[in-house]
């Protein structure tokens, strides 16, 4: 029997990604997200690669949602024996004008919801002395940049929550990482990269290699295949011992 992989904010971008690469290596794949067509996309990914799929639409900003969508992930799927915490939002403002509302979000998304998924699978991943959590954080995770208080903020918390969950697992044989990207190709940064150019009167190439990817060392965007195969090797035994690690994967961004 395949194991089950649940991936939050799984129905587009980053979190697409990394299920179609769960998928394409057998898993079966519990997907979220916000998109009205999400249970389309989970099928069609499904159909795709011959996998069993579910799809929940639960909003992750309140815990009797995510119980829920928990639940039913066991029902139809069986026991989650992956956890991908990946859902996200963000929001860019000077720290005096930055949106209580927000900033209550942001952490609320980025943080907490990571620390509900986590609990609720956390017994069973400890009684089947077996389990993954995968907590897809930024290279935010690691170094601040201006204006981003709350999403700084809520990633530096995820790597420590990443760690503790580490070290209480590590006697039940559950291993916890957080994957650090930096700027990741998705349709979303795309379509930024698109309006820098109108704004800055500057080639979509110029905008990437002088805007976007400024603190990149290697001015490349990462890519969700690649942040995807890294989680299904963070899945197996041969990852067994690397825990409470965050793995940067951002062009040299953090090495500077």
């Amino acid at each position: 029997m395949s194991q089950t992989v649940l991936i939050t904010g799984s129905t587009s971008g980053i979190g697409l990604g990394i299920a179609r690469e769960f998928a394409k290596a057998g898993y079966s794949i519990s997907f979220n997200g916000l998109e009205k067509n999400g249970a389309e996309i989970a099928a069609e990914v499904g159909k795709e690669f011959g996998v069993k799929t579910f799809f929940s639409g639960a909003n992750l900003l309140q815990p009797a949602e995510i119980e829920k969508y928990i639940g039913e992930t066991e029902k139809n799927l069986g026991t989650i024996d992956i956890l991908v915490n990946n859902a996200g939002m963000q929001h860019v403002a000077p720290i005096e004008e930055f949106p209580i509302e927000k900033w209550n979000a942001i952490i609320g998304l980025n943080l907490s919801a990571a620390f509900h998924t986590t609990q609720l699978v956390f017994a069973g991943m400890k009684k089947r002395n077996w389990g993954r959590i995968i907590n897809i954080a930024s290279v935010h995770g690691l170094v601040a940049s201006e204006y981003k208080s709350a999403y700084v903020a809520a990633k530096h918390g995820l790597v420590g929550l990443t760690k503790v969950t580490a070290l209480e697992g590590a006697p039940f044989g559950i291993t916890a990482n957080a994957v650090c990207p930096g700027y990741v190709d998705t349709p979303l940064v795309r379509g930024q990269v698109a309006d820098q150019a109108r704004t800055h009167n500057m080639s979509e190439e110029e905008v990437i290699a002088k805007v976007m990817l400024s603190k990149h060392t290697v001015k490349k965007f990462v890519s969700t295949e690649s942040l995807g195969a890294l989680c299904v090797f963070l899945a197996s035994e041969h990852a067994q011992l690397i825990t409470g690690t965050a793995i940067p994967v951002d062009g040299g961004w953090s090495a500077q």
